[in-house]
């Protein structure tokens, strides 16, 4: 072990300011040896390969945000089966296994549950919006 505590960090020390040189040296001379010959084809926005229509500052339906919320919110539920899966086995050994089956389904209910609400309020509908809807 090194008499001093903080020896042991230096290959990483050396490894963070190695790249953050390298990096800086690619971006800096990038900028002082590329060319800048802006075109109107450069400047126009760029939208997969499709020539863009309208104005991009439009609104957008709150639709968009509510689907990418709701994913969210069921993506982040779904991580917390992964703990689970890897402990199941430890709780079948410990005689915990139906403790832990019985415990999942719960949550798996409860999760269920609001899917088949917010799908009852039609918030993962695409359709044509109706008035009165979300």
């Amino acid at each position: 072990m090194p008499d001093n505590y903080f020896a042991r960090y230096l290959p990483i020390l050396i490894h963070i300011v190695l790249a953050g040189g390298i990096a800086g040296a690619i971006v800096t001379l990038s900028w002082l040896i590329g060319q800048r010959k802006p075109t109107r084809a450069k400047l126009a926005p760029y939208e997969c390969g499709m020539t863009p229509v309208g104005d991009s500052r439009q609104r957008f339906s709150v639709k968009f945000y509510l689907v990418a919320m709701l994913f969210i919110l069921f993506d982040v539920e779904a991580v917390f089966l992964y703990p689970w899966a890897v402990i199941l086995r430890d709780l079948k050994a410990a005689g915990q296994g139906r403790f832990g089956l019985a415990e999942m389904m719960i949550y798996i209910a409860i999760v269920l549950v609001g899917f088949f609400y917010i799908w009852k309020k039609g918030a993962l509908e695409w359709g044509k919006a109706e008035p009165g809807d979300l």
